[in-house]
């Protein structure tokens, strides 16, 4: 009788996150199934140590992410559990998996499976080892890292170097020209932020975080929603009208370039009035032509400023008040692949004039194999 109370509360559970609009979409036959698995409740609490809170990877407006161990195979996931008594958070995860399952690029977080027979719903998704974008930009002070605290290993994050910015930088930006123009439907992220872009242990960025999204209907170009997003990187024409587009995520990818470009946050009331808020300063620093002022001093080289006033340029653009005036996520896109291919061109470039000065330098064989000489600087011949 136990057993079987048990088996109806789950099937109740089941019904009541979505699972039969869930399985319905599964069996049209558009989405593959294959990569999809459903878990079981028992699976996902012995994966996370019944949800202890040392598993705690991170939480947002839509719910708690837990690092798990699948009990099967050992494989290291993370697992996305709805805030409980959030309103429409029942709908906002079936949403995120019906968007996933449309999914699949490289940079965008890749969805393993989910367990709807719990109170909330539950959502499996690749580990991405390395933290966030926010962090990587903020945390320059030796800290405990957030994705190891059972072990509490003490790590320092190293600022990113301008090389490794303008590649994270392009892959997201080529995740989101595929959500907006190469998937069947086309997709909004409508939460674009450095908090929502997750690196991997080789610096890929991998877009993240669809509970928020919305699917663009192929016959309207705007779509009347209650506005929603992250204050300091939110669309103003989406905040005053309520119409949101393509260009909203365009706006907010603008606010993520300029965060790339300084190192400042988006939002700081430690700062000046005038530079409180991110986007208004940076499009105001660009309009005085203070641009070098307010870059980054991790990121400049004397090689690269041009590059990086070009990207600037691109980011000015992306956060113009007027939607129609941006460019489109595409255009983003290629533009930072041709700046990326130039400074990658130029790095080759300078490591080839060393590599030929190098050969032309005197040698001296030292006695020992293993002695380096320090006696004094290279000659200048």
């Amino acid at each position: 009788m136990k057993k079987r109370k048990m088996l109806k509360l789950k099937e109740k559970f089941f019904e009541q996150n979505g699972g039969l609009m869930l399985q319905q979409h599964l069996s049209s036959g558009s989405q593959s199934q294959e990569t999809t698995k459903i878990f079981s409740a028992e699976e996902l609490k012995r994966a996370t140590d019944n949800f202890h809170e040392s598993r705690v990877l991170g939480q947002g407006g839509y719910g708690i992410v837990y690092k798990g161990i699948l009990p099967s195979d050992n494989k290291v996931v993370a697992i996305k559990k709805s805030k409980f008594g959030a309103e429409k958070c029942n709908e906002q995860f079936i949403n995120e998996v019906i968007l996933l399952l449309q999914i699949n690029h490289r940079n965008v977080v890749k969805l393993l499976g989910c367990c709807l027979e719990t109170d909330v719903p539950l959502l499996v998704y690749e580990y991405v080892e390395n933290g966030t974008l926010f962090e990587h930009i903020h945390n320059k002070e030796p800290e405990i890292c957030s994705l190891v605290i059972p072990s509490r290993i003490f790590c320092i994050r190293s600022p990113l170097s301008s090389e490794l910015r303008l590649k994270i930088a392009t892959e997201a930006a080529s995740a989101l020209a595929y959500l907006h123009s190469a998937t069947s439907t086309p997709i909004i992220h409508r939460d674009v932020k450095t908090g929502n872009i997750l690196l991997d242990k080789k610096y890929t960025a991998k877009v993240s975080d669809f509970g928020a999204s919305r699917l663009i209907p192929l016959d309207q170009n705007l779509l009347t929603t209650v506005v929603q997003g992250t204050f300091g990187y939110l669309d103003p024409e989406y905040m005053h009208t309520s119409h949101l587009t393509e260009k909203s995520d365009v706006y907010s990818f603008g606010v993520v370039l300029a965060e790339l470009l300084t190192g400042r946050k988006v939002m700081s009331f430690d700062r000046p009035e005038n530079e409180r808020n991110l986007a208004l300063f940076f499009v105001s620093s660009m309009k005085e032509d203070r641009l070098l002022e307010i870059l980054d001093n991790d990121i400049i080289t004397e090689g690269n400023t041009e590059a990086f006033k070009n990207i600037a340029n691109l980011a000015e653009r992306c956060l113009r008040i007027k939607s129609e005036e941006r460019p489109s996520m595409k255009e983003v896109a290629m533009e930072l692949e041709g700046q990326r291919a130039m400074v990658m061109q130029q790095l080759g470039q300078g490591v080839h004039m060393v590599s030929q000065k190098t050969k032309n330098l005197p040698t001296k064989e030292p006695s020992d194999p293993y002695a380096i000489d320090i006696s004094g600087p290279l000659s200048s011949q």
